[in-house]
């Protein structure tokens, strides 16, 4: 089996893996295959943190319910199974904001841009491919097509 190109998995992804209620949709077989280690994707030093921003706002941590030692927890596990970068920074982006993300895809030639951010998607860097959640779950070949979450139950209001 061939395994995908490394993903740098956006943060909208991943929040929406952990806030979804279906198991079986496109960011949580995502969220659940970066946990288990199935598939490559890459992380830097800025995308961990924005991931971790994101996750403790009020209204987001409201729908999650984690704690911060499980939000933490959560985000080590992420990265010991992550390729971790140190990218040199670029610009380009949209939305300034995101040029982490483009300088964490522009380090690894080939590596794919998995994200629901229209914008992203309609101006990505040259010869970097871009796709929704969606487009990943059907392009990357599943080792274990069928199991359920592998990740731990999600607490949901």
């Amino acid at each position: 089996m061939t395994r995908p190109a490394a993903a740098v998995i956006d943060t909208n992804v991943v929040v929406a893996g952990l806030l979804t209620a279906e198991a079986g949709s496109p960011p949580a077989r995502i969220l659940d295959a970066m946990l288990a280690g199935r598939i490559p994707f890459l992380l830097s030093e800025a995308l961990l943190a924005e991931y971790r921003k994101v996750l403790l706002r009020p209204r987001i941590r409201e729908r999650h319910g984690l704690s911060d030692e499980e939000i933490d927890r959560l985000l080590t596990a992420l990265a010991t199974v992550a390729m971790i970068r140190r990218p040199i920074p670029q610009t380009g982006a949209p939305d300034p904001d995101d040029n982490h993300l483009w300088s964490l895809v522009l380090d690894t030639p080939g590596s794919w841009l998995v994200t629901d951010d229209l914008a992203l998607a309609r101006s990505p860097p040259d010869s970097v491919r871009v796709l929704s959640p969606r487009e990943y779950v059907e392009a990357v070949v599943w080792a274990h097509r069928g199991d359920g979450p592998t990740r731990r139950a999600r607490k949901r209001r």
